[in-house]
């Protein structure tokens, strides 16, 4: 699909194509996202206390929990953006540099 743009400095909001439609709901599984992070959390076990803040900020469902109890990050879907660093009241959660943990996790 393509559009005539020739006169895209004049459109106003009704001229816009609809943009991000979703045809598939249901469908992020597939599609693994964490490929691009540069950053990578690190929780420390020592400090957390597993009050589950974090799990309910992450934006990308990446923060894994079993019985009330956080175990892992899902880094194919991990984007590293940090929000549950900064929303971790215990400060239990550190961003690494992706291509420093790299070199030691594998």
């Amino acid at each position: 699909m393509s559009w005539d743009i020739s006169k895209i400095d004049k459109w106003t909001w009704k001229d816009h194509p609809p943009g991000a439609v979703i045809k598939d709901p249901g469908n992020s599984r597939q599609f693994k996202t964490g490929g691009w992070r540069t950053l990578r959390p690190i929780r420390d076990e020592e400090i957390c206390n597993q009050c589950l803040i974090c799990f309910m900020f992450c934006p990308d469902s990446a923060i894994k929990a079993e019985g009330e109890k956080i175990t892992t990050f899902d880094l194919d879907f991990c984007k590293g953006c940090g929000i549950c660093a900064e929303e971790c009241p215990q400060n239990a959660i550190e961003m690494v540099d992706e291509a420093e943990v790299q070199d030691t996790v594998e």
